[in-house]
């Protein structure tokens, strides 16, 4: 696991790499299925729900619910959909006046594993990266725990 994280034009971007025990496929249905993403896309402790209309222009939305109950609803819209390499799609949290931001997930095989490869960028300032980064590292160790079951 490789993390980045640089200054670009006045706004953040990070940059994870990850390899997934699981063929590229599979990596991305776990990426673009709701019935997967409620798996593993929110970061412990919180419980994810997800709803996905996967299509160019197509929404999603995931709601992350802590033990307490407490949601964080996270919206956006499908940019690109290159089935099974890569996928582009806006990021923005429903109750905060922060712009959009753009997440690119690239997926390259690996022999039998997939290394993705996750930039998000339009994050806008260090601490609102930092906690997007600890929140996609508990969701990629979920991934990886579901894919080695």
């Amino acid at each position: 696991m490789a993390t980045t994280a640089k200054r670009a034009e006045g706004t953040e971007t990070l940059e994870i790499r990850r390899t997934i025990p699981a063929p590229r496929e599979r990596v991305f249905d776990a990426w673009t299925q709701a019935k997967e993403l409620n798996r593993w896309s929110a970061p412990p402790p919180m419980t994810p729900t997800a709803e996905v209309d996967l299509r160019v222009g197509g929404r999603y939305r995931i709601v992350m619910r802590s033990p307490d109950g407490t949601e964080h609803r996270v919206v956006g819209v499908y940019r690109t959909i290159d089935r099974p390499s890569r996928l582009v799609y806006t990021w923005k949290w429903e109750e905060s006046p922060m712009p959009d931001s753009v997440v690119t997930v690239e997926f390259h095989e690996r022999g039998k594993q997939t290394e993705v490869v996750l930039r998000h960028e339009g994050l806008t300032d260090p601490g609102s990266r930092d906690r997007h980064e600890h929140g996609w590292n508990g969701c990629l160790d979920n991934l990886v725990t579901i894919m080695n079951r």
